[in-house]
């Protein structure tokens, strides 16, 4: 039986997506895990160890004080003035309101209870100290 020597020499009108569609799921990807990387690094800081530190609860106004004494509210440059604007409207706006103050260990511990009381004096009683969680079965002091 002789064998069909046929040649097919119609013009490839089609693209083949498929390799387009998979660069795009690689690149979306990245995407999403260098931003996420990216938000939770936007201040950095050196922040103290403790051994009972926990995660942060939701919906809460994070206040943090840099080296150089710089104040952000929820990664947000402000003023001392600011943040008492800001914890006012958060408190307002919440039920239970809560802050995280995370605080370089240069900072100066008068801005610390600085940042404390604007925090108090605007309703927000109920604060976190953020640190970095140290094993507990460290040796370490």
């Amino acid at each position: 039986m002789a064998a069909n020597t046929q040649y097919d020499d119609d013009i490839i009108a089609d693209i083949n997506v498929t390799p387009l569609v998979d660069i795009v799921l690689v690149l979306l990807i990245i995407l999403m895990v260098t931003a996420s990387y990216i938000v939770s690094q936007a201040i950095p800081m050196d922040l103290p160890d403790a051994a009972t530190g926990e995660e942060a609860p939701p919906a809460t106004l994070t206040v943090a004080i840099d080296e150089g004494g710089q104040l952000f509210v929820d990664s947000e440059e402000t003023t001392w003035d600011g943040l008492g604007t800001r914890a006012r409207s958060f408190a307002a706006a919440q039920s239970e309101p809560r802050a995280v103050i995370a605080a370089d260990r240069a900072v100066a511990h008068g801005d610390f209870i600085r940042a404390v009381d604007l925090l108090r004096s605007a309703g927000i009683t109920r604060y976190a100290i953020n640190v970095n969680p140290q094993d507990l079965a460290s040796d370490e002091p």
